[in-house]
């Protein structure tokens, strides 16, 4: 009696054909089509006269007056003094904040010491201690690097503070038993692991960098590009307005993006940070 094998499905290792993946998403392109969309929407209504030009100028007429001030110099010279003054209040308002973070997430003496008179500190507006400020600095350039460094402490302080104490105990536990010293254990442990929080600290105060400045070049200050926004409003010149906001969104832009790759490089170990990883 002859018997007849039933066949299953080919599978695709027999038929020699590649199995098919799926294409992921270009998330990078699509996140750029909205901000284009929206630039093309916005020449489109400046063109056909919706938007009147005093109000809101075209694209095209910013980019023009962006040309013209560089062509001149003087946009390059407005742009260099506000990039100074936020990289020198930056280095200031994130040291201490380091430092003043590190000492509170490891001492309890230290955080009844600093870390209430630091929230008071927080919780009182920019606008309301600048005329303190103007008093104590005048109008040069220590207050407006002071009003930065301050924007930038607090988050500085307040990222380190949660990421020192987010470490997992169990980690420094380990540490001990394998015979490590308290310096080896703050080393190889505890600042690894509060270097996310850190750095999310840092993208933080790039951002307040430029918020404090915005505040800070309002008022008295002989160049930079807060000063070209002020003077613009004084003559209502809304193309300079509107060029002195891009700038602010492009440069906020470009300070996150050099952040996000500190982030990678110096995160490289870590599973939500790696190429790899779970983090798109």
């Amino acid at each position: 009696m002859s018997t007849t094998a039933i066949a299953g499905p080919a599978t695709a290792a027999e038929t020699g054909a590649t199995p098919s993946k799926k294409r992921a998403l270009p998330y990078r392109t699509i996140s750029w089509i909205v901000p284009v969309l929206l630039l093309l929407t916005w020449e489109l209504l400046a063109r056909t006269g919706v938007i009147a030009p005093n109000v809101l100028p075209a694209p095209s007429s910013v980019g023009t007056t962006a040309w013209h001030l560089t062509e001149t110099g003087e946009l390059p010279r407005h742009l260099w003094e506000s990039l100074k003054r936020a990289a020198v209040g930056l280095f200031i308002g994130a040291g201490v904040g380091l430092v003043l973070g590190v000492l509170t997430g490891f001492s309890k003496l230290f955080e009844a010491l600093i870390d209430r008179n630091i929230q008071i500190v927080r919780a009182i507006p920019f606008l309301a201690i600048l005329p303190l400020v103007m008093v104590w600095f005048g109008v040069g350039e220590s207050g407006r690097f002071f009003l930065v460094a301050l924007g930038t402490l607090f988050p500085i302080y307040l990222n380190t503070v949660l990421g020192i104490r987010q470490v997992d105990p169990k980690l420094v536990e380990m540490g001990r038993v394998a015979g490590l010293s308290k310096l080896d254990i703050v080393r190889a442990i505890i600042l690894p692991g509060a270097l996310p929080s850190i750095l999310l600290g840092l993208r933080l105060a790039l951002t307040n960098a430029w918020l404090a400045l915005v505040i800070a070049e309002t008022v008295g200050a002989p160049a930079g590009i807060g000063f070209m926004a002020t003077n613009a409003r004084e003559f209502l010149q809304t193309d300079v307005i509107v060029l002195v906001i891009v700038l602010y969104a492009l440069i906020g832009l470009t300070t996150d993006l050099i952040a996000r790759a500190l982030e990678r490089r110096l995160l490289a170990w870590h599973p939500n940070y790696a190429p790899s990883g779970g983090r798109k």
